[in-house]
């Protein structure tokens, strides 16, 4: 295992409103629900996590810059900005950390406009439709990249 592996979590605009906004697409548990799973399980792994949310384009930028140094890896769910945000595409690319892109419904059964995305280029892949549990599937990847890393470097 990658010892001290730190993971930013970063959800963008109206995630905030989990268990509110369209249950029939995003389900009845909360974004409090969201961040605990998150860092109940980070816990379990001897991962050190941040969850952070923010309906502002510039402060999930200004999250993803501050990751640089300080985090092995980023968890982003974009929310809209998936979208239409090269800002936070140029962002991720610009810190070169690896991320995962991660959304709880499958954003290719919705409507045409959420099918593309342009912040998932500067992402390793992308996770869709998986609920919540997506967000540790890409924390999985994270945690064995970085231990593969670790285990070539010794």
């Amino acid at each position: 295992m990658a010892e001290n592996l730190k993971i930013m979590v970063l959800n963008g605009p109206n995630l905030n409103m989990l268990g509110i906004r369209e249950p029939g697409v995003y389900g009845n548990r909360t974004y409090t629900d969201l961040e605990n799973y998150i860092e109940g399980y980070c816990k379990k792994k001897g991962i050190e996590v941040t969850v952070l949310q923010s309906n502002c384009e510039g402060e999930l930028i200004d999250f993803i810059h501050h990751a640089l140094g300080n985090y092995d890896g980023i968890v982003i769910n974009p929310g809209a900005y998936t979208h239409y945000s090269y800002a936070i595409h140029d962002a991720l690319s610009s810190v070169n950390i690896p991320a995962i892109e991660v959304h709880i419904s499958n954003i290719h059964k919705r409507e045409e406009f959420r099918h593309k995305s342009v912040t998932v280029p500067a992402c390793v892949g992308q996770i869709a439709g998986l609920g919540f549990r997506g967000y540790l599937l890409a924390i999985d990847y994270l945690l064995e990249e970085a231990t593969s890393r670790a285990e070539n470097q010794a």
